[in-house]
């Protein structure tokens, strides 16, 4: 009798999911040739016309595929995934991260599994499963594939969202990754908070480190530092107190660098601090500057704020204005998928696209999983895979039909 692993083994989606998995298209140095082409071949397969962008230059590839609509005049959805991974530690995986090997339990390990090579697999075959059926969408269906998300985006998405290329998609809303679920639910993610990397320059009084010196810059800092971590104790315990809310309902702020000082007996005349926040859209972002920029003011004079990075807020409208929204949670609704919707916790490129003014929203076919983004280990059971194609061959019309 055929075990449910051996049938999964010889799964022509499992497959293909593996093969892009051993791709290792890792940073720090990504080399996108060989995902560029593993692509280029399914489009052939599917017999979608796929083109190959470089909105930076030629090693930071877009490639995307595109699936002509009956009205191709209407706004096009996009369907978003991102090419690359962070880097790994081999020695704490217990299979290799490019190996994509499944053990008897049907769990696929590799690095990607979940964030979010499984989710571009999962686009590809729901599509080759409707076009088998004979569907046509009614908008035109891109797959895009973006390099560069887990740097920020910077040489992927963020250009490629600016260039006539683009422009000329007529795009009216976009799917991209959201979070695996540690329960029966499912996220779907219609705003990031606003992200601040914020670095805040102490000057103060040098000399030898044997003396009391006043108005050093270790004080300045001291007190700083002082006021914003008790500010982050305050969203850890808002966080404690409201059991149904998760981390992307609080401003969540860490102190991510720190440099100063070139010997140990000597007084530094300056110290820089940089802080990764990310402000809840409840937060008044302009209160919390205005207090950032007192607490500096009270230390005593000679610390300077800037921003190294400073994304305005954007956010989905997901009521009865947004028919994409209305047409995906019909089809969620149908499939019988408890979903709940959130604030995404970290950042992904649908901020690029909200930022243009086209609804985007984050989501995942992934639960009753633990959540491996970006850890060691990171896996997706095979069955988890299968039935993410099957939720996707539903929304898909559901959305291009719209």
């Amino acid at each position: 009798m055929c075990t449910c692993r051996e049938q999964w083994k010889s799964d022509e989606e499992i497959k293909i999911f593996q093969e892009y998995l051993r791709i290792p298209t890792v940073h720090p140095d990504v080399d996108y040739t060989a995902c560029v082409e593993f692509l280029k071949r399914q489009a052939s397969n599917l017999g979608l016309p796929v083109d190959v962008i470089h909105p930076v230059m030629p090693s930071k590839p877009v490639v995307v595929m595109k699936w002509l609509g009956k009205i191709p005049e209407l706004p096009s959805i996009i369907l978003n995934s991102h090419m690359d991974v962070v880097p790994v530690f081999p020695e704490k995986w217990t299979h290799d991260p490019f190996g994509a090997h499944m053990d008897d339990q049907g769990r696929i390990y590799a690095r990607g599994a979940q964030d979010m090579k499984s989710v571009g697999c999962q686009y590809m075959a729901a599509v080759r499963a409707l076009k088998a059926s004979g569907y046509q969408p009614r908008r035109t269906v891109y797959l895009t594939f973006v390099p560069d998300e887990e740097t920020g985006g910077d040489m992927g998405m963020a250009e490629f969202v600016k260039g006539d290329y683009f422009k000329g998609m007529n795009v009216g809303f976009s799917l991209d990754e959201g979070i695996a679920s540690e329960n029966e639910s499912y996220p779907v993610f219609y705003a990031e908070r606003t992200l601040w990397h914020l670095r805040l320059k102490f000057s103060g009084h040098s000399g030898h480190g044997s003396l009391l010196h006043k108005d050093t810059a270790g004080e300045k800092f001291h007190y700083v530092m002082d006021k914003l971590i008790k500010f982050r104790e305050t969203q850890v315990q808002l966080l404690a107190r409201n059991p149904s809310w998760e981390v992307g309902d609080v401003t969540t702020l860490n102190l991510t660098q720190l440099e100063g000082g070139t010997q140990s007996n000597v007084v530094p005349p300056l110290i820089e601090a940089v802080f990764d926040v990310r402000i809840a859209v409840t937060q008044d972002e302009d209160a919390l500057e205005r207090q950032i920029r007192d607490w500096c003011d009270e230390a005593g004079g000679g610390v300077e704020l800037d921003f190294i990075l400073r994304c305005p807020a954007v956010e989905t409208k997901i009521d009865a204005s947004n028919p994409y929204w209305l047409g995906m949670k019909q089809g969620l609704d149908e499939l019988g998928l408890i979903t709940h919707t959130r604030v995404f916790p970290g950042a992904t490129d649908s901020y690029y696209v909200r930022r243009m003014g086209i609804p985007a929203l984050g989501f995942s076919p992934i639960n009753n999983t633990p959540v491996l983004l970006h850890n060691h280990d990171e896996y997706l059971r095979a069955d988890t895979y299968l039935h993410g194609i099957q939720v996707y061959r539903k929304l898909i019309p559901a959305i291009a039909d719209s």
